[in-house]
């Protein structure tokens, strides 16, 4: 943990697909083998496949500015662009599949994500869910625990200002995030418990592997968690981003919102625990509704105009936000997003043109145009 605001880095799933058709496709290793041909990355920038050959991954390396993680997904998402359409493939930032096509993607053939599919069967075998995952620097596991608990309240407004999964295979679902419906068919998904220490956290994962319900202990559901890999916390709430400044507006809060915990844990300040069947109302609400309409407040057990709790994640990160100098961005980035639009609501005003401009017009918001410089829309 460095003096200054925590670290932050952040992982994107994709979506690779035909560019005519829009259905998924299984091109993640030729896409993996050559990417490397289409420019450098930055220093700490890695891709990976995932549990779908449909599916591929970029992670950035530890940043500590907007600039910073911005310029790594900017790279990151041109590099993989361009080696997915000299596979004759399109490169899309959605949750889930905006294009028709079979429910059932090619199945892992060894290893750990085989494992997945021989665990989970039907509830796994459809699933080309895309999301985005924000890792943020604390000092000590234990203190994870404690900001996850912290962050229980705020991640259903969270996952509401990254809605980007309205279809499933062609289908309008008419919820904002089908990815996060998906996400709750498994055991364990959702607002993690309130829970004392790190010892008591890994008591409680054990027994979930012990009860069949996790492949291993690094595969906890939860919306946030401390990370098994990193000295981090892991917020794995949001869609995938449509665009980079969605990714950096998702970076910038989860950061702001774990500085706050860790100021709260400082002074001694317990996180109030939240009712786990008002939680998961509250994420299931962020997921029908988006930023469209009403959304529970999980601590207080109501329900608020979404953009009244935006307000109020807003208020209580400020003071984090002006430490970091982030709060002109943020307030940038969530101005724009009010006027155009979170990326579900951008995908539904355009899915009218017919699947192929779909594409095409996702394609185009995947890659920015410009330099790595924030954008707009």
């Amino acid at each position: 943990m460095p003096d200054g605001p925590p670290t932050m880095g952040v992982e994107e799933e994709f979506l690779l697909v035909n560019p005519r058709t829009g259905h998924a496709s299984p091109c993640a290793e030729p896409v993996l083998a050559r990417y490397r041909h289409h420019g450098p990355l930055p220093e700490g920038v890695r891709v990976h496949r995932e549990l779908r050959l449909t599916q591929i991954e970029a992670a950035s390396g530890v940043c500590t500015t907007a600039a910073e993680l911005r310029r790594h997904l900017t790279a990151a998402r041109r590099v993989l662009a361009g080696a997915a359409a000299a596979e004759d493939c399109a490169l899309l930032a959605t949750g889930t599949p905006v294009g028709p096509g079979p429910a059932a993607a090619p199945p892992a053939a060894t290893g750990r994500y085989a494992d997945i599919d021989a665990a989970y069967g039907a509830v796994v075998a459809d699933y080309e869910a895309c999301g985005c995952h924000v890792h943020v620097g604390v000092p000590d596991p234990d203190t994870a625990v404690a900001v996850v608990n912290h962050l229980g309240r705020w991640l259903p407004t969270l996952l509401a200002l990254s809605a980007n999964a309205p279809f499933d295979h062609g289908r309008d679902t008419g919820y904002h995030s089908w990815r996060m419906v998906l996400q709750s068919r498994f055991p364990g998904s959702g607002v993690a418990p309130h829970l004392r220490d790190h010892a008591e956290y890994r008591r409680v994962v054990d027994t979930l592997v012990d009860c069949g319900a996790l492949v291993d202990p690094d595969q906890t559901f939860w919306l946030a968690r401390p990370s098994g890999r990193f000295p981090t916390v892991e917020l794995r709430v949001a869609d995938t981003a449509l665009t980079v400044d969605h990714a950096v507006l998702q970076a910038l809060l989860s950061r702001a919102l774990v500085r706050q915990a860790l100021d709260d844990v400082a002074r001694g300040r317990e996180a109030t625990p939240l009712n786990p069947q008002v939680a998961a109302a509250a994420v299931w609400g962020a997921a029908r509704h988006g930023l469209t309409g009403l959304l529970v407040d999980a601590r207080d057990e109501t329900r608020r105009p979404a953009w009244t709790l935006v307000e109020a994640l807003l208020e209580h990160v400020r003071t984090a936000l002006e430490d970091s100098g982030d709060l002109a961005e943020v307030q940038v980035l969530v101005a724009t997003l009010r006027a155009d639009g979170t990326g579900s609501a951008q995908q539904r005003a355009v899915a009218g043109r017919g699947t192929a401009e779909a594409v095409r017009w996702l394609t185009a918001r995947t890659v920015p145009a410009g330099h790595g410089t924030r954008l707009t829309g």
